[in-house]
């Protein structure tokens, strides 16, 4: 028995490179204290709002080793923004590029990690007695905008 695998790359070859830009947001609740804790600048990691901005540019950057099929693809800006809000952090991540094939992929990997690096810079505050996070979860990681310049 032969088994073909088509898993692989889709062939953007013959696609025109055009201005591509995508834009994804998430949200990290976490208690109001650890909230506080960021703008006051009282979290023993450091900045936490630098270091995320940091960590969603390099996640952009390294998506294409990170998920596999993605086309490594020339990456001509990156914008963050990060908003404190009562109970939550809100991460929007622009990606631009003149290219072959779209930046979700990029812009929702931005989001993703910087995500997870603001989970991991503030854990120590938001643990309770267990070890476990009961308050914070990562949610409405998603793409809001997609744009084609023709």
């Amino acid at each position: 028995m032969i088994i073909r695998d088509s898993t692989g790359m889709v062939d953007i070859t013959d696609k025109p490179p055009v201005r591509r830009t995508a834009t994804a947001s998430g949200l990290i609740r976490l208690r109001r204290s650890t909230i506080e804790a960021i703008a006051s600048g009282r979290v023993s990691k450091g900045d936490v709002l630098t270091t995320a901005r940091i960590s969603a540019i390099n996640a952009v950057k390294e998506t294409p080793r990170l998920i596999p099929m993605c086309h490594n693809i020339p990456i001509t800006g990156v914008d963050t923004e990060i908003s404190l809000e009562d109970s939550a952090v809100r991460v929007r991540v622009r990606v631009t590029s003149v290219g072959r094939t779209g930046v979700e992929m990029e812009a929702l990997t931005g989001a993703s990690v910087a995500l997870l690096t603001i989970w991991d810079m503030v854990k120590s505050l938001e643990k309770d007695e267990q070890g476990c996070y009961p308050d914070t979860s990562i949610e409405c990681i998603r793409v809001e905008e997609k744009v084609k310049d023709l």
